[in-house]
């Protein structure tokens, strides 16, 4: 095995990330929104799922290789875009990024992180895809894709889920910014996470690094709140989508999907697949979870479209159950970010190499060669 035995699951490198990183960085990467009934139904009905084995077929062997918009990658999965990642831990989309390329799997820079598109296209040899979340100005809009059509994105993804930002209590306790706002409480969880503020101090006080050209500097929460509502208009719509499709030659994704009529106009429009997601319970905590609208789309739109699922799969198993109903690629963002703040530089590998381990035994288990042959698997 190729991965620290000390951390044989994703919920162990919860825990270990929880006691590495200050409460308020724990607490922006495991919370949900509202009362997290949505978090928390996402990983439990998507293992509600089951799939059957089938002991005396004739087996020669099971291959994670996966072909997703012509690339083939090493494994189904790949790490979502997740916000204010230096912030939770030093170096951490570098991290993810190079750990990315070096596991033929796909890495997915997001607006709000905190490298640039130009760092991430460096480190994965322009593989990385980058997340757009949608300016309100059309000359930003505009910047932002050019941008990522120079760093030669193969794949752009554009947010439909967030056309208000979540409301997260922790987050509003926590005077959540960027910086930090480093208030009596803040302060004195940085000093007991001494490690985590050593590696912060070697590699500089984190800063949206998409987003540095465009905004003022040092920010507190309101304003930086206001700096978001100002910039970003998160409700998507065809007028929106329309000179995206026109600008960018690459393919390009639609994340959110939770319905078949937005199924409907994602395909309509031209986009070459979706994302079921609902943003890891952090915007609708009165939404389904995932593994519920990707069933029906899966098997309804799945030959018109690429599906693909993120929010809730913790483990290798998990994604067995997402392809099994349906999805042909799937995404985690907490997982990962979990590795790195426990493990730190050694995060990213540890985490795809415990996830590609979990998942090849649930193939070799179930008697499942090829990763397209999950659904036949499927218990209805």
């Amino acid at each position: 095995m190729s991965f620290d035995t000390r951390y044989p699951s994703i919920d162990d490198l919860r825990v270990k990330a929880k006691k590495k990183i200050p409460k308020f960085a724990f607490e922006y990467l495991d919370g949900g929104c509202n009362e997290d009934v949505n978090l928390i139904r996402n990983t439990s009905e998507l293992r509600e799922v089951q799939l059957k084995p089938n002991y005396l077929r004739k087996h020669h062997g099971s291959s994670l290789k996966t072909k997703l918009f012509g690339v083939e990658y090493d494994a189904p999965f790949g790490i979502a875009p997740v916000g204010l990642q230096g912030l939770m831990w030093p170096n951490a989309p570098e991290i993810l990024a190079k750990a990315a390329f070096q596991h033929n799997i796909p890495f997915v820079l997001s607006t709000v992180t905190t490298t640039s598109i130009e760092r991430a296209s460096e480190l994965t040899e322009g593989k990385a895809w980058f997340q757009l979340y949608h300016p309100t100005e059309n000359r930003l809009r505009d910047d932002i894709i050019k941008r990522a059509a120079d760093a030669e994105c193969p794949v752009l993804v554009i947010l439909c889920d967030v056309p208000t930002f979540g409301f997260r209590p922790r987050d509003i306790r926590n005077g959540l910014a960027m910086p930090p706002k480093m208030n009596l409480s803040n302060i004195l969880q940085v000093f007991g996470r001494p490690h985590w503020g050593i590696e912060t101090l070697k590699h500089g006080i984190p800063n949206f690094e998409v987003l540095k050209p465009y905004m003022p500097k040092d920010l507190d929460l309101k304003q930086l709140g206001k700096f978001m509502d100002d910039t970003f208009s998160g409700r998507l719509n065809e007028e929106k989508i329309k000179p995206i499709r026109d600008m960018w030659k690459g393919k390009l994704v639609l994340k959110g999907v939770a319905s078949e009529y937005d199924t409907e106009e994602a395909i309509r429009l031209g986009l070459d697949g979706i994302i079921v997601s609902n943003h890891g319970g952090r915007q609708l905590d009165a939404g389904e979870s995932t593994i519920k609208p990707l069933i029906s789309i899966a098997e309804k739109y799945g030959d018109q479209i690429e599906v693909m699922m993120d929010s809730g799969i913790r483990s290798g198993p998990d994604v067995a159950r997402a392809m099994a109903s349906g999805a042909k690629f799937t995404f985690m963002g907490r997982s990962f970010m979990y590795g790195v703040s426990a493990l730190g530089k050694k995060g990213g590998n540890h985490t795809i190499s415990l996830l590609k381990t979990e998942l090849q035994q649930v193939m070799e288990q179930l008697c499942c060669e090829n990763t397209k042959d999950f659904p036949y698997h499927l218990i209805k």
